[in-house]
């Protein structure tokens, strides 16, 4: 299992499991972009190019990077909420790829998401004990008592009462709306959660409270989480390991520690030289300020894809992507300068 987030913001890790839930192999994502009076495809916005990586049971592993690098698009192939163009997404064991319909409905009951907008995530139309209910109806649990009784035990998990049952979305704050999303995610006691930027949409008190709250959840129910965030800050206290992403594909990953002390990628540098500290005069690392513009996704550079804003750029840079390797025990980087 791992580590639980105290109310001051440090962790204590656990020991956690080996055995792997969650497998990527080779994903690729492409939307195709279509012209013309006939609508043809023209060109393709390669969101996601080639990413591998894998979760532990009971860990947390980070997923950053810049909007627009595809860490959503990531998330949601995973679910198979976005098909995705090809490669191999395992889920214990098992390819969700080429389950049939069928078969993707017990997938489903254990993988679950929560959004990065709770208000837009719930329908207005719906009262609060519906929208969470009806994971559990749609699953087979016709039985409307039944689901009550399961939906006003996980509102409480997640700090609520029974009395929010006939309540709208709008009578809601923003974290009341990402407590009930959490509690949708949880009717039907999945073992993995991806968690879509769910702190980044609401005031910094109201996040620890979430963070807290997932950990707390981690650690009763036994989740996996995969948690994507572009704040670092957040990604340092909360993630067992964290993969960085760059214009669709994953550049380094490492333990979390690791990552933080080391990191070997000059845009994982860059990333790391923009976290704010609470006292700068102590910590004085040097700010690193990337030049030029995000490449397009339409047409990304050739060789590495950050070789146009990399500051130690190289001859070999634009003449062929470099390896992931890995270049000590658990730390992967693709970069020509480091290999």
């Amino acid at each position: 299992m791992r580590h639980t987030q105290c109310n001051d913001g440090q962790s204590n890790l656990k020991e956690s499991t080996n055995h792997i839930l969650v497998e990527i192999h080779n994903l690729v994502k492409y939307f195709p972009v279509r012209s013309g009076l006939f609508q043809k495809i023209t060109a393709y916005v390669k969101a996601v190019d080639g990413v591998s990586f894998n979760i532990k049971d009971g860990e947390t592993l980070g997923l950053v990077g810049e909007s627009g690098c595809g860490k959503t698009t990531v998330g949601r192939s995973i679910l198979r909420l976005t098909r995705a163009t090809s490669g191999e997404i395992l889920y214990d064991g098992k390819d969700i790829l080429k389950a049939k319909s069928s078969d993707l409905k017990s997938f489903r009951r254990n993988m679950q998401i929560i959004f990065q907008d709770p208000y837009s995530s719930l329908d207005p139309r719906l009262q609060i004990g519906e929208s969470v209910g009806l994971p559990l109806y749609v699953h087979g649990m016709k039985n409307a008592k039944q689901r009550q009784e399961i939906v006003v035990a996980m509102l409480e998990k997640v700090g609520l009462k029974a009395q929010h049952l006939n309540h709208y979305p709008y009578e809601f704050s923003g974290g009341q709306l990402q407590r009930i999303g959490i509690a949708r995610a949880l009717t039907l006691n999945p073992k993995f959660i991806v968690c879509d930027e769910p702190v980044s949409a609401l005031d910094v008190s109201i996040q620890a409270q979430i963070l807290n709250l997932l950990s707390d959840l981690q650690e009763e129910f036994g989740l996996t989480y995969l948690f994507i965030a572009h704040n670092l800050s957040v990604v340092k206290h909360f993630s067992d390991r964290v993969a960085v992403m760059y214009l669709g594909k994953i550049i380094e990953l490492a333990d979390r520690d690791e990552i933080y002390k080391n990191h070997l990628h000059p845009y994982t540098q860059a990333l790391m030289s923009a976290i704010p500290h609470p006292n700068p005069h102590r910590n004085r690392q040097k700010r690193i300020i990337l030049t030029g513009d995000v490449p397009s996704p339409l047409n990304p550079p050739a060789g590495c894809h950050f070789h146009t804003r990399c500051p130690v750029v190289m001859d070999v840079c634009n003449q062929g992507e470099p390896e992931f390797k890995e270049m000590s025990p658990g730390h992967w980087v693709a970069c020509w300068k480091v290999s």
